[in-house]
């Protein structure tokens, strides 16, 4: 598990479209702080489907970055 602090924008020499899985995600308060959890499982034909495989956090610095970086590259507003 991993709990992100920046983001770093980074650039790829290879793009690949990904296959779509579920994805679920736990909001909850710990210590006084927000937090939001997303876990990923992957494909349904795994070996052992359901498993989780990502887990990542965000607090409320980190979610703002994100939420800044979305708006940007899809002009949400």
């Amino acid at each position: 598990m991993a709990r992100i602090g920046i983001f770093v924008p980074g650039t790829l020499k290879r793009m690949s479209l990904h296959d779509p899985i579920d994805a679920t995600y736990f909001a909850y308060e710990m210590d006084g702080r927000r937090l939001l959890q997303i876990n990923t499982s992957g494909r349904k034909d795994r070996e052992i489907p359901d498993k989780v495989s990502q887990s990542m956090q965000l607090d409320q610095d980190s979610a703002a970055q994100l939420f800044s970086i979305l708006k940007s590259h899809f002009g949400f507003k």
